[in-house]
């Protein structure tokens, strides 16, 4: 395997490099676990996936390793392993082992849950997002062990792998609570992401949140012959675009009134390190963009700006009337819209819910019979403190490791960092290495070695730091 990450050429280096081949190999026997949580008929596959985990956390000598089922989410695995010091601060290190549906069918080049290595890659459903990712942390573990000759990490690990992470982490709330004194920690570590760049490192420093809005338009109670009635009674179809196109003004704000109220800016230094990164932008809409042809959003940021520090309101799907070959003229009946709504720092779901309600119940024509759903409480946006001192340990690492600079950035995706912050009551952070081409949730999932390698050593450095910090 050839790599064109720098190699640091630390004793944590060594000991990673030395275990690299019995990596891929045992990160290749877990991919092949279907760990489904979508789809029910792969809860025992999600199970599986738990209890590999659960052996391969004991083999490594964690001394305290579970499989929680006690709560109606999908078996999650917890793991603690104190540091020798009783005063060295704790960490817990969340990430997930489920992973989204894969099928052949969908565009694979190869069965989704059968990996395989080409050239530098390791390709599978997985692969990256989250279980490459947890066996890099496991990997560091053993390789900060090794290289400090100790028999206890420098600071107490704790480890929670849950296993619905992909299908909306809808019982997570109830598993911290159930389980409040055993993850109690002083700061969190999440895997679940990545970089901008595989030559310029970033680390990721915030994450949007999100609200759903579901609206169905009914009219009439079946549909009508178009030229009977058509242009005589309301249409759902052309009522519901009507709405849609109402959620945004000419320059690609979002027009719910109060929306942008609780919006809080980046930061000029913030700007600053962004503007920094590189951005190819015909490369990026033909690559990670899938061929997209244009950039488009609000007016006056850039495209990581647009991505990673404004609010958003996307259509995922409209339906209604006939979709199969030829004509069918009538008026439907019926009509469906679906939408996410991306929040940024100081915006709250619960608010913004409020807002788009009031906005869809103010736009229902006479005639029109509407049913509106907000989905759950929604996701709330995370920022990390650029000043702490976890944030410092993870650049100061990861720059070791990666051999450059490890620039500030966030995601624009959404996930449960904000609840785990907020319920466990520790400060939050990032350590990942995915890349956007890495291709999650899509066809031919995959995870760069080097950098997962690379990665495993930053996590060694990390604990080392941490401790030293500490003291």
């Amino acid at each position: 395997m050839t790599s064109t990450v720098p190699l640091s050429g630390t004793v944590e280096q060594a000991e990673v490099a030395r275990r690299a081949d019995a990596f891929v190999e045992e990160l290749s026997q877990w991919l092949r676990i279907p760990s489904i949580s979508a789809d029910p008929g792969y809860h025992g596959d999600v199970a599986r996936s738990a209890a590999w985990l659960e052996a391969t956390l004991r083999r490594d000598g964690w001394p305290t390793v579970e499989v929680w089922s006690d709560t109606e989410a999908l078996p999650a695995v917890y793991a603690h392993w104190p540091a020798a010091d009783p005063d060295a601060p704790t960490v817990l290190v969340y990430g997930h082992h489920d992973v989204q549906p894969a099928d052949l069918s969908d565009g694979w080049s190869f069965e989704p849950f059968h990996p395989r290595v080409v050239g530098e890659e390791l390709r599978g459903r997985g692969a990256s997002d989250d279980k490459g990712h947890i066996a890099m942390v496991l990997l560091g573990v053993r390789a900060h062990l090794a290289a400090t000759g100790a028999a206890a990490p420098a600071v107490s690990l704790k480890l929670l792998v849950e296993g619905e992470e992909e299908s909306g982490s809808a019982h997570l709330a109830e598993l911290l609570a159930a389980h409040a004194d055993a993850l109690a920690c002083d700061e969190i570590v999440v895997t679940d992401t990545g970089m901008v760049d595989r030559e310029v490192p970033t680390v990721c420093t915030g994450m949007r949140g999100m609200v759903d809005l579901e609206v169905v338009f009914h009219g009439a109670s079946v549909d009508l012959h178009s030229g009977q009635f058509g242009g005589a009674v309301p249409n759902p179809v052309t009522e519901l675009a009507t709405l849609v196109a109402a959620f945004h003004d000419d320059a690609g704000r979002v027009a719910v009134p109060g929306f942008y109220d609780d919006v809080r800016e980046p930061t000029a230094r913030e700007r600053e390190a962004w503007a920094a990164l590189p951005f190819d932008e015909p490369a990026w809409l033909a690559g990670s963009a899938a061929g997209a042809t244009a950039t488009a959003g609000e007016a006056g940021w850039s495209t990581y700006e647009r991505l990673w520090a404004r609010p958003t309101a996307e259509v995922n799907g409209l339906h209604g009337g006939y979709a199969g070959p030829g004509h069918k003229t009538i008026v439907p009946h019926r009509a469906s819209l679906k939408m996410t709504f991306r929040l940024v720092a100081d915006q709250d779901p619960a608010r913004i819910k409020a807002l788009v309600e009031r906005f869809v119940s103010e736009r229902i024509p006479a005639g029109i019979d509407a049913e509106v759903s907000t989905g759950g409480p929604g996701v709330p946006p995370l920022i990390c403190d650029l000043d702490s001192d976890l944030v410092a340990s993870i650049r100061e690492a990861m720059g070791i490791a990666l051999g450059a600079e490890v620039l500030p950035a966030r995601e624009g995706g959404s996930g449960p960092e904000a609840l785990l912050s907020t319920e466990l009551r520790a400060p939050l952070a990032f350590l990942g290495v995915m890349l956007p081409g890495d291709r999650i949730h899509a066809p031919d999932e995959r995870a760069v070695l080097p950098l997962l390698l690379a990665g495993a050593e930053a996590v060694a450095h990390l604990w080392r730091l941490q401790g030293e910090r500490a003291r």
